[in-house]
């Protein structure tokens, strides 16, 4: 079947998208407000963007023509931190995604533990064993949008924390201690699985 998104709902082209474009990584994105307040909130359209130097970069819906919170922080302190998602940590990922009012902490919320980033100044998950310390460097609103479009943010990496217990020789990640989650679609989520490589010709 072909589908011109043009003609198609929005709930359709996003239902079609996010079960087509998967598994998704998982950007957990602190920030901090003009009041000092932390924020915390998943975004599953992320992913790095380059290593020279190393970016990445999020994008946030705009329902009802509308700002989240991590949006209006992002604008107005130029930074943020991307906290991964490990198995582990899953349930209170998902506590963060609901929807509250700005004056309240998701650190204090769902029970996670907020540390203080070493150049910049929103709040590192402690929990997480890899953060990536953000300045924003650029940012872009999708035009000719149905319901309020989404932002796109692209940030650089100042500062990277990893836990050593992930940690192999000559730089690696050992995917069997950092056991990440992905997103897909609907309420569904997904683990590494099985594991396979395939050389360059």
């Amino acid at each position: 079947m072909e589908f011109n998104p043009d003609t198609l709902e929005a709930s359709a082209i996003y239902k079609l998208l996010t079960g087509s474009i998967i598994p998704r990584p998982i950007g957990w994105i602190s920030t901090i407000d003009e009041n000092g307040i932390n924020n915390l909130a998943p975004f599953s359209y992320f992913n790095m963007i380059g290593d020279d130097p190393p970016h990445v970069m999020f994008s946030t819906r705009r329902d009802n023509n509308t700002n989240k919170d991590t949006l209006n922080n992002v604008l107005t302190t130029k930074q943020f931190v991307v906290n991964m998602v490990t198995e582990d940590l899953v349930e209170q990922m998902n506590a963060t995604a609901q929807v509250v009012p700005a004056e309240v902490d998701e650190f204090e919320l769902v029970g996670l533990t907020p540390i203080a980033s070493l150049k910049i100044k929103p709040n590192r998950v402690k929990e997480s064993p890899i953060q990536f310390e953000c300045e924003m460097v650029h940012h872009y609103f999708l035009e000719n949008h149905k319901q309020g479009g989404a932002c796109i943010v692209i940030g650089r990496i100042v500062m990277m924390h990893i836990d050593e217990t992930i940690l192999l020789d000559n730089h690696k990640i050992n995917m069997e201690t950092y056991k990440p989650v992905a997103r897909l679609a609907g309420s569904n989520y997904s683990k590494i699985g099985e594991v396979f490589s395939i050389k360059r010709t």
